[in-house]
């Protein structure tokens, strides 16, 4: 599909986007030439891939370095049964591919680095956090800060969920450091704590809301607010954020 014109396949099929005046013919455009990094695809990052292939998203980066599990798949609705023992960038690519032949995926099996995860940064309009730990947070924070590429990052562990947008294209935008400085030695994963299936769903399909949003160029996105969730009790809360002028990741930006 040509990336200046929308053929009649693709006006049928994103049609009730289209049909919104914030997004209208030129926000698909915007869409079909966007392009996003994920990183990590797992129970964050298969919603955010399944929603950002099926809005028309032209181009998308899939970054992980894990295979399917079985205890995956409680949450981790890219993959299925089938993809046991596979590249879970792999199991992600075929399933994205069954609902947009046409996106345009690069598929990135091994860990980043600092060199290649700047590489990558640069070539995208906004990169999504669905990673599990601090250190890959920290990692992807740092590239977006010095590429000066908005930032998605979403978590969730047991039943709480928290989601933000760090654009520090915008002087007022705080970056992930400003918030969550060195974290926490004592950091629980998913394995060690559990997490419910629903949670990262609904995190991540906020994560591509505010990716869309970004790409797109409409709406609010929560660049300086946090938004925690709390699934226990259905209820959701909302922090401002602001930016740490001693910030050693983002001070000289």
């Amino acid at each position: 599909m040509s990336h200046d014109v929308l053929d009649d396949d693709a006006l049928l099929r994103y049609s009730r986007q289209i049909l919104l005046p914030q997004i209208d013919i030129d926000g698909q455009m915007r869409l079909r030439n966007g392009r996003a990094l994920i990183v990590g695809l797992g129970g964050l990052g298969s919603p955010v891939a399944l929603y950002l292939a099926a809005a028309g998203v032209g181009t998308l980066h899939l970054a992980d370095f894990d295979t399917v599990d079985l205890t995956n798949l409680q949450r981790q609705i890219i993959h299925d049964t089938g993809s046991l023992g596979k590249e879970k960038v792999d199991s992600a690519a075929a399933r994205l591919l069954r609902i947009q032949p046409a996106v345009q995926l690069h598929c990135h099996r091994r860990a980043l680095d600092e060199d290649s995860l700047d590489a990558v940064v640069a070539q995208v309009d906004v990169v999504l956090d669905c990673s599990d730990n601090f250190g890959t947070r920290e990692a992807v924070n740092r590239a977006c800060v010095k590429a000066a590429k908005p930032l998605v990052s979403g978590a969730a562990i047991r039943l709480e969920g928290q989601l933000s947008v760090f654009d520090t294209r915008l002087e007022t935008s705080p970056c992930y450091h400003c918030l969550y400085g060195h974290g926490s030695e004592a950091e629980l994963t998913c394995s060690e704590a559990g997490v419910l299936g629903p949670l990262v769903g609904l995190v991540g399909s906020l994560q591509a809301l505010e990716a869309l949003k970004v790409i797109a160029g409409f709406g609010e996105t929560l660049m300086g607010r946090l938004l925690l969730i709390d699934a226990f009790g259905s209820r959701f809360r909302e922090l401002k954020v602001r930016r740490d002028p001693r910030c050693e990741v983002c001070r000289e930006r």
